[in-house]
């Protein structure tokens, strides 16, 4: 970020040696007062190196310090611009440098360095103020330092050479030790005195605290950053009304503007397979992520990417602050969807029970009206065929009274599927063949495919076990199935009856090709009274019925279905043995 005007303004300056108290303590007010805009690292530094450079007419400025537990290295040279650089300077980089018993091992400036920041060096020796910073007119003499009484060392020579002359090493306090250290270094020969020595520690001390404030700014920032999008996540979340792909999209927007560099911050949320995201979002490596987890299994990640480099951090080039953010919003995200799926199981289990009482309550008065009507009907059918049983009776007759033998055995059947709806008639279980069963139930419904176009496809398993089962309403089954497939391909087409046997079940498919049900309708099939059909063409009541002879058997009934890619119904009854059998094999 570029300073203010004031800030950035090139002067020519005079040395650093000739300048007043007054002048120093100014520009450690200037720094300090930067300190306070909480700029990131690189640029905060770029511009306090570029302050010291137009204040001090030096060549060189070094500052290493340690933060956020890492070791950093802001190096500014004097040009045209001015060349900068920070980067991570780690022990690690070096091995050898770790090595204190060896300092040969150690580069001649690093191991200067090093004594100058742990204090093993006498201070009253000449070039050393009574703070601990060392400074030399005559980089390019030998220089010898005596160590301190209790270091354990000999002399030690060091011969810098260079093209710098001029070298200052001043250590400052950054947090519990001296860590830090402040390196100027000029062309010229003999750039420091005394005096400007110990302004330059004043400097330096001061540069400390506003390195300090300026990473609580920088801090404060971020987190107020990170509360400001958990804020706006929390707001959306808390809207039960909104949809779950808005909630996800909505987060993925705010993001970005949590992030350090808002500005080449992508983001994306990926969730059973869907993808939310920031325009500009691509899958590179450089990103953060962080899973999401339902119930212990995965179902998505959150990702958030920076499009161009940056200097490295924590986690790669981020923040373990964001690192934190990225996982806490990935917990938040999941705790949405399982709260949603509570609430959606309890609205299904809610409509479960009241499908439950409907059904009890049709049953009872349908049990009730099956057995009021039983009565008269069974009066008007026997009158009816009486009567169709007199001679003489004149043509019109005869043939209404069999339209009313006719409508009286159908209104019989209506009544018989209510009761078995109702669980009135209590199944006569037997050993029951499936497939001698389907043979028999396409007697007659062979001829109806033939007249209709629709070519029957039978597979039946030649090894399929017998089962217990009423043959009667397994016949039902059969015919309420199919019958149904044939009223949905009025223009002909395929239909498939299958037999198989898997683990301890058989299982019937009843497959067409018709017009398939769309996803509503396919809710509510086994709804009583529920038809699509006209009113002559069926009662609702089929596949209810065959929904609860196939539940009565302790089987399940599962259906496919798409509008215009057909339908497939899929009956799975368990296999078992008569009780006689089971007798039988216990007595030998």
């Amino acid at each position: 970020m570029p300073a203010n005007k004031k800030d950035s303004k090139t002067v020519v300056s005079k040395p650093s040696l000739l300048k007043t108290p007054e002048e120093f303590s100014a520009l450690s007010r200037r720094v300090l007062r930067f300190a306070t805009k909480g700029l990131i690292r690189s640029e905060f530094l770029s511009e306090v190196s570029r302050m010291i450079f137009d204040f001090s007419g030096c060549d060189l400025i070094e500052i290493r310090f340690r933060e956020r537990e890492r070791n950093y290295r802001s190096l500014a040279v004097k040009g045209n611009p001015l060349e900068f650089q920070l980067d991570i300077f780690p022990d690690e980089k070096n091995a050898a440098a770790n090595d204190r018993s060896d300092p040969r091992a150690e580069s001649r400036l690093e191991s200067l360095y090093r004594g100058i920041l742990e204090g093993t060096f006498d201070l009253s020796m000449p070039g050393f103020s009574p703070h601990g910073s060392f400074f030399t007119g005559e980089a390019g003499m030998p220089l010898r330092f005596r160590p301190t009484m209790h270091s354990g060392e000999h002399w030690r020579e060091f011969i810098i050479g260079g093209e710098y002359r001029s070298l200052a090493l001043i250590p400052f306090l950054r947090e519990t030790k001296n860590d830090s250290l402040f390196i100027i270094k000029s062309h010229k020969a003999d750039f420091f005195n005394d005096e400007c020595i110990l302004q330059y520690e004043d400097l330096a001390y001061n540069l400390g605290v506003a390195l300090v404030h300026r990473h609580i700014q920088a801090a404060l920032r971020e987190r107020l950053k990170e509360l400001t999008c958990l804020y706006g996540i929390a707001k959306i979340m808390s809207r039960p009304e909104v949809p779950l792909e808005e909630i996800l999209q909505n987060t993925a927007e705010l993001l970005p503007p949590a992030w350090r560099y808002p500005e080449i911050t992508r983001a994306c949320i990926t969730f059973d397979g869907q993808l939310f995201k920031t325009p500009g979002f691509i899958d590179i490596p450089r990103k953060l992520s962080a899973p999401i987890k339902v119930n212990g299994i995965h179902r998505g990640a959150v990702e958030v990417i920076y499009l161009e480099e940056r200097p490295p951090l924590e986690e790669g080039c981020f923040l373990k602050e964001e690192r934190s953010l990225i996982d806490t919003v990935a917990g938040e995200i999941a705790l949405v969807i399982e709260r949603r799926q509570i609430e959606e199981d309890k609205l299904r289990l809610q409509e479960q029970l009241r499908h439950a009482d409907r059904l009890a309550t049709i049953g009872q008065l349908a049990a009730g009206v099956a057995h009021e009507l039983n009565e008269p009907l069974g009066g008007i059918l026997g009158f009816a065929q009486l009567a169709v049983k007199s001679p003489d009776l004149p043509g019109g007759v005869n043939q209404d009274l069999k339209k009313i033998v006719n409508a009286s055995l159908h209104a019989r059947e209506v009544i018989k599927k209510l009761l078995v709806f109702a669980r009135q008639m209590p199944p006569r279980k037997t050993e029951v063949n499936f497939n001698r069963v389907i043979d028999e139930g396409l007697y007659f419904l062979e001829s109806r495919c033939e007249k209709a176009g629709i070519k029957l496809i039978k597979r039946l398993s030649p090894k399929l076990p017998e089962i217990i089962a009423d043959p009667t309403q397994l016949h039902q089954v059969l015919v309420n199935l199919v019958v149904n497939s044939i009223q949905a391909m009025p223009l002909g087409g395929k239909l498939i009856l299958e037999t198989k046997a898997i683990n301890e079940n058989i299982v019937l498919v009843v497959e067409d090709t018709g017009m398939g049900m769309s996803p509503e309708i396919l809710k509510k099939i086994f709804i009583p009274f529920f038809t699509t059909k006209d009113v002559n063409e069926g009662t609702g009541l089929g596949l209810p019925v065959v929904h609860g002879i196939v539940t009565a058997h302790g089987g399940t009934i599962r259906v496919q279905s798409s509008e215009g890619m057909g339908t497939r119904f899929e009956v799975s009854l368990p296999v078992t043995r008569p009780e006689s059998g089971k007798e039988n094999e216990e007595n030998g």
